[in-house]
């Protein structure tokens, strides 16, 4: 197996049930999986299900051939590990990250076949970036040029796979602004907007 993506909610408790929120008349995880699935380099998909999510995650993504595994982004990597070679690049993603590029994707892949052991999509900072201490007074600006904001799928080569790190030094490539985190009523807008175009190659 060369590629396989693990889909995780780790970062929130809420996370879960956030990713079962109705997007275009079906949950942001199954679009999540649907567009991952699309992209050829994909061998395989999994979803890292927390216990109290298990049926309903597998529920939504029921007939997609993506495996669901109960349990933490440990235990579905352990599930999958006997499958994968010293070749094999393993991704990273955020289930609420549904309509990231197919070519974002790709550029990850590739990043890491060409060998750099950790890759991760970035976008530039836009925001003014202001320092404050202790008293939550500012007392200086950040230079802005240099700070990147990290989207995923975040890519390990096999050997490089640390769950939820994403060490320095990691490679980068372009992210794209359809990669947002689904988490408040107006990205859910944004979701729905996208969900609703048309279909092309650039959007998972």
């Amino acid at each position: 197996m060369n590629v396989v993506v693990i889909v995780t909610v780790a970062h929130h408790a809420s996370d879960g049930e956030l990713a079962l929120t109705p997007v275009h008349g079906e949950a942001l995880l199954t679009h999540t999986v649907r567009g991952l699935l699309d992209v050829p380099e994909i061998d395989l998909v999994l979803v890292a299900a927390p216990q109290r999510c298990t049926s309903s995650f597998t529920e939504a993504v029921r007939g997609l051939g993506c495996r669901v595994v109960p349990g933490s982004l440990r235990q579905a990597f352990a599930a999958v590990e006997p499958e994968l070679s010293r070749d094999s690049v393993v991704l990273l993603h955020d289930a609420l990250r549904a309509f990231v590029p197919a070519q974002t994707v790709r550029d990850v892949v590739l990043a890491v076949r060409d060998g750099a052991s950790v890759v991760v999509p970035v976008l530039p900072m836009a925001d003014t970036v202001k320092v404050t201490d202790e008293h939550s007074l500012i007392v200086g600006t950040e230079d802005r040029s240099r700070l990147r904001t990290l989207q995923t799928p975040v890519g390990y080569a096999f050997a490089a796979f640390r769950p939820d790190l994403v060490p320095a030094g990691a490679a980068t490539v372009p992210g794209h602004p359809d990669a947002m985190r689904v988490t408040t009523d107006f990205e859910l807008s944004l979701a729905e907007a996208i969900a609703a175009a048309p279909k092309n190659e650039e959007t998972l």
